[in-house]
C-alpha cells in the first residue's frame, strides 16, 4: 500500500503520558494518517528532562495533569534548554481558561483527547507555526545585528568625516590663511609706498576682495571645525544663531535656561551639528520669518530645540526615499545614545528636538573644579 508522506524522515514525537492506553490510542490515530512516525512515551518529569536532550524529536505531545506535576512544569523544563520544540497539550477537559493561559505562555496548541481525529492536522500546523516563528526570530536577530553594524558604521563614518573636516580646516588656516595674511601685508606695504592715485584705487579694491576672501576662509573653517566649541556649547550655538540671522535676515532668538555644566566633546559636537543642520534646512525650505533655539540640561538630559514658524514639513516629505537630512540627524543622535523628535504641521512651523542623556557624559562645572 502506498501512503503519502509529508516528512522525508519519520516524524519523531515525544509523548508525555502516564496512561499506556491513551498512548496506544494516539499511536493508532497517527497510524491512520499514512505518515511515517516514531513515538516515545515518558511519564515522569525526570524522564522527560532526559528525553528532550535527544535531538531526534520534532514535537512534544503532553497530557496536562500527571502524577505530581503538570504539563506546565514540563514546559518550564523545556524552556531551560537550548532547543525549543512545538509543544501540544493533548489532554482531557482542562477548561478553556487553563487552555488559553497555556497558549499565552507559548504552548503551541491544545487538543482534547476525545477529538483525536484532528491530531495529525494539529501536529502539522504546530510544526509549521514553530518553523515560521523560528524563522522570524532568526530574521529579527539578523536585523538587529545589521542595524548594530549600520549604527557602528555610521558612528565610524561621522568620526572620519569630523577628522577630515578638522584636517582640511587646519590646512586652510595654515596654508591659505597664511598666504592671504602675507598678501594683505604686501598690499599694505605697496599702498604705503606709492602715491599714484590709480594704483591706490586698485590696491584698495584688491584689499577689499582680500578681506572677503579672508572672511570666507574663516567661515569655511568654522563650518568645518567649530573652534568656537572651545568656548562652550552655549557660545557655539549663540554664534550659529547670530551668523544665521545675519546671513538670512531671519529673526533668530537664542534662549539658555541656565548655565550649562561640562559636557563631553562628542555630545557638544552632536548638539552643534544638529543645530547647524536644522538651521541650514530652515534657510532652504522653511520660508519662515522667525526661529527660536532653546537649550537646557535639566534632569540630566541635554535638550536642544530649534523651532520655526514656516510652512512645516509634511509626513510624505519626511518619508521620501531621498530625505536623508532628518534621518542623518537621528543617526547622529544615536551615536551618543540620544534621540531626535520632529514635530511639524502645515503652515504652523516645525520643531526639531534633540535629547541626549548626560548620566555618563556630564559633570557639573563645580564638580570638575573640585576634582
Amino acid at each position: 500500500m502506498t501512503t503519502k508522506n509529508h516528512y522525508k524522515t519519520p516524524l519523531c514525537i515525544l509523548h508525555l503520558e502516564d496512561s499506556p492506553l491513551d498512548h496506544e490510542l494516539v499511536r493508532r490515530e497517527l497510524g491512520t494518517s499514512g505518515e511515517l512516525f516514531d513515538i516515545e512515551r515518558v511519564e515522569t518529569l525526570n524522564d522527560f528532562a532526559q528525553a528532550i536532550k535527544d535531538l531526534r524529536f520534532n514535537v512534544i505531545l503532553a497530557d496536562y495533569k500527571l502524577p505530581g506535576f503538570t504539563a506546565l512544569d514540563a514546559w518550564a523544563v523545556m524552556q531551560a534548554t537550548i532547543r525549543q520544540l512545538p509543544f501540544i497539550l493533548l489532554s482531557g477537559a482542562i477548561g478553556e481558561p487553563a487552555a488559553v493561559a497555556a497558549i499565552k505562555i507559548g504552548i503551541s496548541d491544545y487538543l482534547p483527547k476525545d477529538d483525536l481525529s484532528k491530531l495529525h492536522h494539529v501536529i502539522q500546523r504546530a510544526i509549521e507555526m514553530h518553523h515560521a516563528r523560528q524563522a522570524k526570530e532568526t530574521a529579527d536577530i539578523e536585523l538587529a545585528l545589521s542595524e548594530q553594524r549600520l549604527a557602528s558604521f555610521a558612528d565610524h563614518l561621522q568620526s572620519t568625516i569630523e577628522q577630515e573636516r578638522a584636517a582640511i580646516a587646519r590646512e586652510i588656516h595654515d596654508d591659505i590663511g597664511g598666504a592671504l595674511a602675507a598678501i594683505r601685508f604686501d598690499l599694505a606695504w605697496v599702498g604705503r609706498h606709492t602715491n599714484d592715485t590709480q594704483s591706490l584705487s586698485h590696491i584698495n579694491a584688491a584689499t577689499e576682495m582680500l578681506q572677503l576672501a579672508i572672511e570666507a576662509s574663516q567661515r569655511i573653517m568654522m563650518n568645518l571645525r567649530p573652534a568656537v566649541l572651545d568656548q562652550g556649547l552655549a557660545a557655539a550655538i549663540q554664534w550659529l544663531a547670530t551668523s544665521f540671522s545675519k546671513r538670512t535676515g531671519i529673526e533668530t532668538n537664542f534662549n539658555l535656561a541656565k548655565e550649562l555644566g561640562t559636557i563631553t566633546k562628542n555630545t557638544q559636537l552632536v548638539a552643534y551639528r544638529t543645530t547647524q543642520e536644522a538651521l541650514t534646512n530652515i534657510g532652504k525650505h522653511a520660508r519662515c520669518t522667525r526661529v527660536k533655539i532653546d537649550i537646557s540640561d535639566s534632569e540630566n538630559v541635554l535638550t536642544v530645540e530649534v523651532t520655526d514658524n514656516g510652512q512645516g514639513i509634511s509626513e510624505k516629505d519626511l518619508l521620501k526615499p531621498g530625505s536623508f537630512g532628518i534621518r542623518g540627524l537621528k543617526e547622529r543622535a544615536r551615536t551618543v545614545n540620544g534621540w531626535l523628535d520632529v514635530s511639524s504641521h502645515p503652515d504652523t512651523g516645525t520643531s526639531i528636538i534633540l535629547s541626549i542623556p548626560l548620566t555618563n557624559s556630564f559633570t557639573r562645572e563645580a564638580e570638575g573644579v573640585s576634582k
